[in-house]
């Protein structure tokens, strides 16, 4: 398998005043921002993903966030871009440019630009953002599907044609050839994150992309990764483990309670405070604001509709019972080295992932401990999961059957 460690970077300091609330007000003001602070940030990020170069992982995940201490990324491509200089082998896992957001052309060109500055190493993920993003940039949550779809569509006619133009709802080109051109031929590896939405479960199958997933509701995760399979096999695609890649959480300790001491006020502080800030608007109210359609979830089972959207507010109810209940029933991939890697490649080969992307440092770790969660992985977890291959996705060809 690969594999690769996300990285949300975020502000290097915790917000112990805002825990006792579980909330960050939102806008948070300048004045609780340290230049210093995030310029070591930064700095402490480049080290570690230098160091996980050294050790073997795969690559890092990065993503792209907007005003907000949950993450520093505001432009995983200029991210990614800084990091070749001082890697030679790391991929880098955008999850990824919010095209919605942004001018399509200018997306197009700065991933042209970083995979030719990586010499080829961009694995370009695309989404569409959090609600606080569209409030940021004042575009109606109601347009995010179709301005997607029309982004994505630009982005590659920019790749792949040597000019082309353009004449769309949102955006107009005439005559446009980009240069530098991507690296890889046609254009770096699409990878989509799903949340469970047909709309892009149908886009990643027409246009044979590749799936990024979390582990969620077993009910839903099997109508997901079903519907995906139909969808690439309607248009001439088959489902194969190299398509799937499983989003979870991970934590290497001497046994599952080591594990619970050492990192449980940082997860609760990331899962109670830190995710949600801006994004604490009822589930319902993206429905009416038009960004999920009443039929995005349609093809679920009934019984699993129930399931399929993120519900922030009971999210944030998470409390440390919870969290290690989670680690005791194996839901949670926490314990001693053999226990983590036999979490994972259990969770992988229920969901036919052949790739990992893994979160090791939510809700801010210091950087002492985020490094030597990175070492510890990297020695003794990491080499068990490179050594196993997942050569089948069974809820596909249980559906098959």
């Amino acid at each position: 398998m690969k594999v690769y460690l996300m990285d949300l970077l975020p502000y290097g300091r915790h917000f112990d005043q805002f825990k006792a609330d579980r909330y960050i007000p939102y806008p948070l003001p300048g004045s609780h921002f340290d230049p210093e602070i995030a310029a070591q940030t930064y700095a402490e990020h480049f080290d570690i993903w230098n160091e996980m170069e050294e050790l073997g992982f795969d690559g890092v995940g990065l993503n792209e966030h907007h005003t907000t201490p949950h993450g520093l990324m505001v432009s995983p491509n200029a991210i990614a871009m800084a990091a070749a200089r001082t890697t030679k082998k790391l991929e880098f896992l955008l999850l990824g440019n919010l095209l919605p957001l942004h001018n399509p052309l200018r997306i197009a060109e700065e991933l042209a630009m970083a995979d030719c500055i990586s010499r080829g190493r961009i694995l370009s993920g695309f989404a569409r953002g959090v609600p606080r993003e569209y409030r940021v940039y004042d575009v109606p949550m109601s347009e995010s599907r179709a301005r997607f779809d029309e982004a994505l569509e630009i982005i590659q006619l920019a790749w792949t044609k040597d000019t082309f133009s353009y004449d769309g709802k949102f955006w107009k080109y005439k005559d446009i050839g980009i240069w530098p051109r991507p690296f890889q031929q046609p254009h770096p590896p699409v990878w989509i994150p799903f949340t469970g939405s047909k709309e892009t479960i149908q886009l990643a199958g027409r246009n044979n992309f590749r799936a990024v997933m979390s582990a969620g509701h077993p009910g839903v995760t099997e109508d997901i990764v079903q519907y995906y399979a139909k969808q690439l096999a309607d248009h001439g695609h088959q489902i194969t483990p190299q398509h799937m890649c499983l989003f979870t959480d991970a934590y290497v300790a001497d046994s599952a309670d080591a594990a619970l001491k050492e990192n449980m006020s940082y997860y609760l502080y990331f899962v109670q405070t830190l995710w949600h800030h801006g994004s604490d608007q009822p589930k319902e109210a993206l429905g009416k604001a038009g960004y999920v359609a009443s039929s995005s979830f349609d093809y679920l089972r009934p019984e699993n509709q129930p399931h399929a959207e993120m519900d922030r507010a009971k999210i944030r109810l998470t409390n440390a019972s919870d969290v290690e209940a989670r680690v005791k029933n194996g839901s949670l991939a926490w314990g001693s080295p053999k226990e983590v890697a036999e979490r994972l490649i259990d969770k992988a080969e229920q969901m036919g992932a052949n790739q990992l992307l893994l979160n090791v440092n939510l809700g801010a770790p210091p950087h002492d401990m985020f490094r030597e969660q990175v070492r510890r992985f990297g020695k003794e977890v990491l080499p068990i999961l490179q050594k196993h291959q997942v050569k089948k996705v069974p809820l596909a060809a249980a559906a098959a059957a």
